[in-house]
């Protein structure tokens, strides 16, 4: 069986809001209240957990989806009139990147993650 990961904890400020904006936005499933999380489906085999916490460096979450995909969730975030941008580096272009011969875009949510959704894998090689 290969290793995947399971969940991963994302700090807030609020983490119902948070793990809202999350399920509206990608379109994750949003389970609830497990012990002192809130949690949100990405798919089978991962979970985002959402947890409220007073202090937090902002961390980056980038999500593969498909090229449909990626056209509904970005009508989502132009809806909702979010800030993006071709890369990490400058998340308020108003621009997205054509990398790796993808689509790719950057925004932050209210907690100030830096969220990433591709298309295209990167091309990366191991180094020996």
């Amino acid at each position: 069986m290969p290793i995947t990961l399971n969940h991963t904890i994302v700090p807030t400020h609020d983490k119902v809001k948070t793990a809202r904006f999350y399920a509206h936005i990608f379109g994750f499933e949003y389970i609830g209240t497990f012990a002192s999380f809130i949690v949100v489906r990405v798919n089978e085999t991962l979970c985002l957990d959402f947890a409220d916490s007073e202090k937090f460096e902002p961390h980056h979450y980038a999500f593969k989806v498909s090229e449909a995909e990626f056209d509904v969730i970005f009508d989502r975030i132009k809806a909702e009139k979010i800030k993006y941008g071709s890369g990490p580096y400058d998340p308020e272009n108003m621009d997205i990147n054509h990398n790796y011969g993808g689509r790719g875009v950057y925004f932050r949510d209210a907690n100030a993650h830096l969220l990433e959704m591709l298309t295209a894998d990167y091309e990366i090689e191991a180094n020996g």
